[in-house]
């Protein structure tokens, strides 16, 4: 049975009231005043508190013993005893219950101005963290961006589009890191290593026919592989 608690102005003190005692015993409230009377008198109990209670359905507003605090507490289980000694345990555990409901922690909505700040902090450092770490992942990104329209392999003009830098400037690139070389005649040639490290691929055309005779082409074509370490490159270059 849940019962209400009474308000006691300017006290954090729980109470209880005769109704409240009634309704718990199952007795008549008159019954549970006179035993409060009774007992007042034989100088048992102190006398408690007497407040008007809530107006029946016919207009008349009773009166209430009010019990408070420790005192409070003692008198009303002596109440009880006398009325009804088998719901004396009863008694106690709803004083527990109410000693209990003034402890609880506080709500949401009840926060004090300091852990708001806390909450003000801790989400700006959050926010903090969050910043540095798109910060570490947006060159890998704009890298990524550079190669996504590329798939298998590319001749150096293709991928000097798609890395958006000058064909000279990838070829140069090239040749500084060791990636290729220029033959006698000029032409860009692939290191073996480099083709073993499935950095370049060559590819050679079909025969073509000439007046001094069957001819073939090679075309040194960068792969994917070599596009994403050029564009980490680069990216770490515009950075710095």
């Amino acid at each position: 049975m849940n019962m209400p608690i009474l308000p006691q102005f300017g006290s954090s003190e729980q109470s209880m009231t005769s109704l409240e005692i009634a309704e718990l015993v199952e007795k008549r409230h008159d019954n549970v005043k006179r035993t409060i009377e009774n007992l007042v008198n034989a100088n048992i109990i102190s006398h408690p508190q007497i407040e008007d209670g809530i107006k029946s359905a016919n207009g008349v507003i009773p009166k209430v013993y009010v019990f408070t605090g420790e005192k409070g507490k003692r008198d009303s289980i002596i109440v009880v005893a006398q009325l009804c000694p088998e719901f004396t345990a009863r008694l106690v555990d709803r004083w527990q219950e109410l000693e209990a409901q003034a402890y609880q922690p506080q709500k949401p909505t009840e926060l004090s101005r300091m852990d708001l700040i806390q909450l003000a902090l801790q989400a700006e450092q959050e926010n903090i963290e969050l910043r540095g770490q798109v910060a570490i992942l947006e060159p890998k990104a704009k890298g990524l961006d550079r190669i996504a329209d590329c798939t298998n392999v590319l001749g150096i003009r293709e991928a000097a589009k798609v890395l958006k830098v000058g064909q000279n400037q990838l070829t140069q690139y090239l040749l500084d890191h060791k990636v290729v070389y220029r033959d006698n005649f000029s032409k860009i040639q692939a290191y073996q290593k480099s083709i073993d490290q499935k950095l370049v691929h060559v590819v050679t055309s079909a025969p073509r026919l000439f007046e001094s005779g069957e001819k073939v082409f090679t075309q040194v074509k960068l792969t994917q592989k070599l596009i994403t370490r050029i564009a980490k490159w680069l990216e770490k270059e515009v950075a710095a």
